[in-house]
């Protein structure tokens, strides 16, 4: 059978509705005069190659993170009512066999909120994953679990937050903290109080660090009020951990700023640039992020003006300050961005576009001047969901999830880059 598309939680789906009615009065985006070129730059062009995907059938929901030369996708597979969180590791010979990390009944399933698999520098491997807690479709735990065995055996499985409360918990990113264990970044709901109105109380940014053999160190809240249901990320810079998500100021502003976690504290965090997209709804759009020595890349989405666009803004002093926005794509958007630094100092975005009620995976390579290449089509995107990029060596890697004949599976493939 195939694997239905998850009933997103209540806000969610309040929050989208909002914001798609607040995208057509908004107003037009001050951009930066960043540089626009029209014409595609031949040395920035991709050849894409197909993949054989390790994901079986009835598989879906794809994450994707590489380091250190070694890539790992992870999916959800179905069966009935029973959810596998599996992974494969990319090597010489392509994918390996799948391996299970995490199963049960009680997996939260949201195709803006997936599970992920990160490997550390100690060769452990992390699994994150969302499970319910109670009646509440808004009420959701954050789950981390540790295998030292390659996948082979995992940790029982415990929760970053301790606060007691059933409410959302998501959106985690996980990285590597500099001479310990593991870092990981969620959305906490925690100060909403369930009875308020709409769109009352703060959503917070939380992160906790633990040691190398999984003890936690400290629990500690990063912004006390973000949009409630953006996906964050994070990045490795050669100055410490620079994670990327969207705000939520004074006036329902929501646009994209950055964190630094340096000497073990976090920075106060600062915009990418000012977009000024005032919007009374979260948009389930997040900012993707990638660092390569003290080089830092942005990309996100925004509406404001009613058109949908998805931008990228460089840095090269490890995420202190960004040089102004360049469009990634040329018509509009529907965002669910993606980004990684290559060897060149340029960036590989993706984004998802409409075109005669169909949704295509799209990348295209950018430099810091701002010349583009030419955009390439990946595939078609199903729903909501939001498509993967990963850079693997010379190897740029792509996964998204396809539906054919009602049956959903996750799809790979690459792009040889310098």
């Amino acid at each position: 059978m195939p694997i239905p598309i998850p009933r997103a939680p209540v806000m969610l789906r309040l929050l989208a509705l909002v914001c798609s009615v607040l995208i057509a009065v908004a107003a037009p985006l001050a951009v930066s005069s960043a540089p626009q070129p029209s014409a595609s730059s031949a040395d920035l062009a991709m050849t894409l190659e197909p993949v054989t995907s390790p994901a079986g059938a009835n598989s879906a929901e794809p994450a994707m993170i590489a380091e250190r030369g070694r890539a790992i996708l992870s999916w959800l597979e179905l069966d009935g009512t029973h959810r596998s969180l599996k992974f494969a590791e990319r090597n010489a010979s392509g994918w390996t066999e799948a391996r299970t990390a995490a199963s049960g009944d009680d997996f939260m399933v949201n195709s803006s909120d997936m599970p992920s698999i990160r490997r550390l520098a100690d060769d452990s491997l992390v699994a994150a994953w969302l499970r319910t807690d109670g009646p509440d479709p808004e009420a959701y735990t954050l789950q981390l679990s540790w295998s030292k065995d390659d996948g082979r055996t995992w940790s029982g499985p415990i929760k970053p937050h301790h606060d007691r409360v059933q409410t959302q918990h998501g959106f985690a990113s996980l990285f590597q903290v500099p001479s310990a264990g593991l870092g990981v970044v969620w959305l906490d709901g925690r100060a909403i109080n369930p009875d308020a109105p709409e769109g009352a109380g703060n959503m917070a940014l939380r992160a906790a660090t633990f040691d190398a053999i999984g003890n936690q160190l400290k629990e500690v809240v990063v912004d006390a009020r973000v949009c409630e249901c953006c996906p964050t990320a994070a990045a490795r810079t050669a100055d410490g951990i620079i994670v990327a998500y969207r705000n939520r100021a004074a006036g329902e502003i929501r646009d994209i700023y950055v964190t630094r976690f340096v000497s073990g504290r976090w920075t106060q965090p600062v915009a990418v640039h000012h977009d000024g997209w005032m919007i009374h709804g979260c948009p389930v759009n997040g900012p993707a992020i990638a660092a390569q020595d003290r080089d830092v890349a942005v990309a996100w989405f925004t509406a404001k003006g009613g058109t949908g666009r998805t931008f990228v803004a460089f840095s090269r002093d490890g995420g202190r300050t960004f040089a102004p926005p360049v469009r990634v794509d040329d018509a509009g958007s529907l965002g669910r961005v993606g980004v990684e630094m290559l060897r060149d100092g340029s960036a590989a975005i993706t984004w998802v576009e409409s075109n005669e009620q169909r949704s295509s995976f799209l990348a295209r390579r950018v430099d810091r001047t701002g010349r583009r290449g030419p955009a390439v089509r990946i595939g078609e995107s199903s729903g909501t969901r939001i498509p993967r990029v990963a850079r693997n060596a010379d190897e740029l890697l792509f996964a998204w999830t396809e539906t054919e004949n009602r049956v959903q599976h996750v799809r790979t493939a690459r792009a040889i880059v310098h």
